[in-house]
């Protein structure tokens, strides 16, 4: 298995833990070759046997702050193609096999919150927010956060989020199931490395399959959810709130909106 995919996904072995290290800081914005070459390393341990569970984590200010709409030269950010390309990632991961637990830092803001929801268990730093904040981009959420986010929190909080586009604390998180554990931001990573290796001590067989049942259709259901939000996310790229949105959330002040 190789150390590196692409310039910013880094994969290292501790024991029979694979650790996977976003480096796109500070923000880690996502794009389509970054999620491939995560993707690609995602499938390197599932075919590795030494690796029975995964840690997730990044290195910089935010685990993961969505996509950059502030570019213009972003794939994700500036087109709907790109953001089709993005979601064929997205079921990638959703396809994963082994036991994910990511190390959340900082933003894990709309795409980010929905790479973070890939992971079976989310540890954080007190310093964590987690938000969809596509509704204040004048915009739909994506990366499957329509499915994932209600079926890990319930429908209610997580039309609570999705609705406001809020930015949720780890200490608001955990009773929701959101977070899993909050730490001081210096144990984070040796705080998901000890549950990933509480994993990985289980039997890897039973553990693969135990965790299968647990997702049943998931990377199926996530493909189906993905293209209904691609499908409203290109009719409301082409609003005036969009772009609006776009700025407003770039000038870091309240989106005025018409409503077309």
């Amino acid at each position: 298995m190789k150390s590196a995919y692409g310039d910013h996904v880094k994969v290292a072995m501790d024991g029979h833990v694979a650790v996977v290290t976003l480096d796109r800081g500070p923000h880690n914005f996502v794009s389509v070759d970054f999620m491939r070459d995560l993707a690609d390393a995602s499938q390197a341990i599932d075919e590795n046997p030494e690796a029975r569970a995964v840690v997730l984590q990044s290195e910089g200010k935010s685990f993961s702050a969505g996509a950059d709409f502030s570019s213009s030269t972003d794939s994700v950010a500036s087109g709907m193609g790109g953001i089709n390309d993005l979601y064929v990632q997205a079921v990638r991961l959703y396809s994963v096999a082994k036991p994910i637990v990511a190390a959340v830092q900082g933003a894990a803001v709309g795409a980010g919150l929905g790479l973070a929801l890939v992971a079976d268990f989310r540890i954080a730093s007190p310093e964590a927010r987690f938000a969809a904040n596509f509704v204040k981009l004048g915009f739909h959420a994506g990366f499957g956060i329509s499915l994932a986010l209600p079926r890990l929190i319930g429908e209610q909080r997580a039309a609570l989020m999705l609705l406001t586009g809020r930015r949720v604390k780890p200490e608001d998180g955990l009773p929701w199931g959101l977070v899993d554990e909050i730490v001081p931001a210096a144990e984070l990573r040796a705080a998901a490395l000890k549950l990933a290796q509480e994993i990985a001590e289980a039997a890897p067989l039973a553990v693969i399959e135990t965790r299968k049942t647990l997702r049943a259709d998931l990377a199926q259901a996530i493909k189906a959810r993905t293209d209904i939000e691609h499908t409203k996310q290109a009719a409301l790229r082409a609003t005036e709130d969009f772009q609006e949105g776009v700025r407003s959330v770039a000038e870091r002040r309240p989106g005025n909106f018409k409503g077309r």
